[in-house]
């Protein structure tokens, strides 16, 4: 599989792309920002745009997903109970002083225990709201789980926004993630990778 995880925006939301080596197909999530560098990769890998997955509809994570999809095409997909964040997108962006971002739209709403392929690759969808009510984690055999940010290495997801709650997001945990295997990858939507091992063990908001 390729798999590439790099920073976009002002917020440092990772954006990842993996693909299938073989057919080229591929999934991107979380196109926060800088849609030029996510098209540059696609071409670089010769890659087949199937997917914009979002792991919810902060505009840190959406910013660049109109952009993207004009250019690469894709199906644009996230969980139908962000749809008032994604239209919002302007209010958003007034909030954290941003310029404003062009409100794509969503093609696909995506449920838990969906799942999704690219060539001969499957990801699982998973709903773990809390940080926002549509909030997804997916999980990629052979990678891990992309958890948005819903949880982080030693933190988890702010729940002070629009729509949180974080008596949702903490049961979202503990329900939906922490019963993966400890060595399981967490790739969060901000920050360094961790284990599932290593935020049961040290995390302080989950002890």
């Amino acid at each position: 599989m390729i798999f590439e995880s790099f920073q976009v925006g002002a917020l440092q939301c990772n954006c990842m792309i993996l693909a299938c080596e073989e057919s080229r197909v591929s999934v991107v999530i979380d196109p926060g920002d800088h849609a030029d560098t996510i098209l540059g990769r696609l071409t670089h890998h010769r890659l087949k745009l199937a997917y914009l997955l979002h792991t919810h509809a902060h505009f840190d994570h959406i910013g660049a997903t109109d952009t993207v999809h004009k250019c690469a095409g894709g199906v644009t997909a996230l969980h139908e109970d962000d749809m008032f964040l994604c239209e919002n997108l302007k209010l958003q962006t007034e909030f954290f002083g941003s310029d404003p971002l062009p409100t794509p739209t969503i093609e696909r709403f995506l449920k838990h225990a969906d799942t999704l392929s690219f060539g001969k690759y499957q990801l699982s969808v998973l709903h773990t709201p809390g940080h926002t009510p549509g909030s997804l984690s997916f999980y990629i055999p052979g990678i891990g789980l992309v958890t948005g940010d819903t949880l982080f290495s030693g933190s988890i997801g702010r729940t002070d926004l629009w729509g949180g709650s974080h008596p949702t997001l903490i049961r979202s945990i503990h329900k939906e993630l922490l019963t993966f295997p400890d060595d399981t990858h967490i790739y969060p939507g901000h920050g360094p990778r961790t284990t599932i091992g290593r935020e049961k063990q040290f995390n302080p908001y989950l002890t």
